[in-house]
């Protein structure tokens, strides 16, 4: 278990799952963030609380209503994360036992705390942060995530906080968040699911001490460049870590009629478990990646498909290199991280992601989580 706690209340901008079938938690966040205001978060690892039913929900609403006696702060300013095995009740009594201590414990420097105890399937806690000066005061953001499998864009079984002492209005806070999440957590997919649970939380309460952030005011370009980067460096940290991974990929697709076909045909590539296990095999079936191309459902041109691990071609004009140059690219793809390279010569589009090999780990580990 774990808790954020803010001093004041603090501005509030969230992204959840866009799975239909959503977890207690985050019902009940979706709801409360319409206020715009968070004081505390109350994190729990190992019960998803999802599939729960009504119990799920008041179990939340016993929470909530418990911290915020322990806090003096109000229940709607408390919002609720978990993750873990879906379908059991939570131990809200063991929970409840746990909350006066959490409270006790609470510390400026209990961020890595926070990160440890929201673990499942990860093998290392994952955290980033930065600063930058806004209107002349210095402003921190420090981010963490948790999140090794069911990984995938529309966030992925992911729990993410980022916290900062900046004075940002709600509505561009949200903005911010949303836009900074397209680029880093909506590009990383280890095996193509989609949780319960997904949330993100960006938290900001002003004790940075400079005057409110708005839409117009020019510093917004350079917190939003410093919540990008923590953003892209916590996904990255996802995909190094996914359940059994060991590689990094990204897949870039070029030349594409539009982004959005860009988009349809690196998904193909890197969601396909043929790839995948190929380039967990180290074996360089340039063929896996041409069909995954073929039932992405984008208009290609097969004779004019270029693909390249790395710099190093393996396929021009639809056609494999040759055994010479194919030695070449079975190097690159025996790296613990390299870049798969398609150009369907279409058009300008482009679009990457970040995705893992599929490992032999991968399946263990899913096949008894539960036990």
């Amino acid at each position: 278990m774990a808790l954020i706690y803010s001093e004041v209340p603090a501005q509030v901008a969230g992204l959840f799952t866009t799975n239909r079938v959503k977890a207690a938690p985050v019902l009940i966040d979706q709801k409360r963030i319409r206020q715009g205001l968070c004081q505390a978060v109350l994190i729990n690892s190992g019960n998803a609380n999802a599939c729960t039913g009504p119990q799920g929900l008041a179990d939340c609403y016993t929470l909530s209503s418990f911290l915020s006696k322990e806090l003096k702060i109000p229940p709607k300013h408390i919002f609720l994360a978990s993750t873990g095995v879906i379908g059991n009740p939570l131990p809200i009594e063991k929970i409840i036992k746990k909350i006066p201590r959490l409270v006790r414990n609470l510390s400026p420097d209990g961020w890595r705390d926070v990160v440890e105890a929201m673990m499942t399937t990860d093998t290392y806690p994952k955290m980033a942060w930065a600063t930058c000066k806004i209107k002349g005061q210095r402003v921190k953001l420090c981010g963490m995530v948790k999140g090794a499998g069911m990984i995938r864009p529309n966030l992925a079984t992911m729990l993410s906080f980022l916290v900062t002492d900046g004075n940002i209005e709600a509505t561009l806070l949200q903005k911010m968040l949303k836009e900074a999440s397209e680029h880093s957590f909506n590009r990383i997919t280890i095996d193509g699911e989609t949780s319960t649970n997904d949330t993100v939380l960006l938290l900001a309460n002003g004790k940075a001490g400079h005057p409110v952030l708005g839409h117009r005011d020019r510093d917004v370009k350079t917190f939003n460049s410093m919540l990008m980067d923590v953003c892209q460096r916590l996904a990255q940290s996802l995909v190094r870590d996914g359940e059994g991974a060991t590689k990094l990929i990204e897949v870039v697709v070029r030349g594409a009629r539009t982004q959005e076909d860009g988009k349809k045909a690196a998904y193909a590539i890197a969601h396909s478990p043929l790839v995948k296990t190929a380039f967990f095999g180290e074996d360089a079936n340039w063929g896996r990646i041409l069909c995954a191309l073929g039932h992405s459902g984008v208009s290609i041109n097969p004779n004019r498909v270029d693909i390249f691990f790395d710099k190093a071609p393996i396929v021009r004009n639809g056609m494999g290199v040759g055994p010479p140059l194919e030695k070449k690219a079975e190097k690159v793809i025996q790296r613990n991280s390299f870049k798969v390279v398609v150009d369907l010569h279409q058009g300008k589009g482009e679009f990457s992601i970040l995705t893992t090999d599929l490992s032999i780990d991968y399946v263990k580990i899913n096949a008894s989580y539960r036990s």
